[in-house]
């Protein structure tokens, strides 16, 4: 890959000019490598310079995607050493929703800091829903500051309906790759969130609050040497999606892919967007 990857914290929040909903497509150079998700997007972080947009104005689900806005939410109203109680209702959830779980089991006390590593690395609905129900306060409460804060963060096509990504009854919640671009610059500038995205697997020994666990990273990126997270996502209405970050000489690059029909070709096309868009603004 051409240049170090690695992403810094500390990172300028992006410009972000107004979103329309018409998908478009500019700044694809015809050397660009081949995308066939549905919708992209590669911008640089520092300048908000768009290096590769495929429809990235258009409204896709973005399935687990989703919980990149709970945990940086999360962190806006609580600290992580804040000890958050599983309910029954958290396990149920993610049971009865068919949703990747972090296995938590009703009782166990967990600090924020441990349930973003439940939330991010093997996707826990079960984790999404303890900490949208603890910080809504209640579900519903949550989803809509979620709401609040991705209108504060400039993302004008992003609706969300619960704090996972999964379909509900009454339907998905949308948002675009452009604005799911925003929400990574912005989260990586968190420390934590940049600690855990980055993190291949985690550990937790039993303690008289909670019992072991043992977490694995889907973002098989992460083997890149130097990539960085930031999030996997597949629900069959969203197809494969990604979110990614990465540094080359001072500049961070973050992209998005959406509606990927192959799992493992959303890592390898993340790949060569970043050394694609490395190698362009070294030109």
């Amino acid at each position: 890959m051409a240049g170090a990857l690695a992403l810094v914290t500390g990172l300028t929040a992006p410009a972000h000019a107004g979103v329309t909903t018409t998908p478009a497509v500019v700044s694809v150079e015809r050397d660009a490598p081949a995308v066939y998700g549905r919708a992209a997007y590669l911008m640089d972080a520092s300048s908000g310079e768009v290096l590769f947009d495929k429809d990235g104005g258009e409204r896709l689900p973005v399935a687990s995607l989703t919980k990149t806005m709970t945990a940086y939410l999360v962190l806006q109203v609580a600290t992580p050493t804040d000890v958050v109680r599983i309910k029954p209702e958290d396990v149920a959830y993610a049971e009865d929703g068919g949703g990747t779980t972090a296995d938590l089991r009703a009782g166990d006390r967990l600090t924020v800091g441990e349930l973003l590593y439940g939330l991010m690395l093997p996707s826990g609905a079960d984790a999404a829903h303890a900490l949208a129900r603890t910080y809504g306060p209640g579900v519903e409460g949550f989803v809509a500051r979620m709401n609040a804060t991705a209108r504060s963060l400039g993302m004008n096509d992003t609706r969300y309906v619960n704090a996972d990504g999964l379909p509900t009854p009454d339907g998905d919640g949308y948002s675009t790759a452009r604005d799911q671009a925003v929400l990574a610059a912005h989260a990586l500038r968190v420390p934590l969130i940049k600690e855990v995205a980055g993190t291949r697997w985690h550990d937790l020994d039993a303690t008289g609050e909670h019992r072991s666990y043992s977490w694995r990273n889907t973002n098989r990126l992460l083997g890149t040497p130097g990539a960085i997270g930031l999030k996997t996502g597949f629900t069959r209405a969203a197809g494969y999606c990604l979110a990614f970050a990465g540094e080359s000489d001072g500049r961070v690059l973050v992209g998005v892919l959406l509606d990927e029909s192959v799992s493992s070709r959303r890592f390898s096309t993340a790949e060569a967007l970043l050394s694609w868009g490395s190698a362009r603004q070294s030109a």
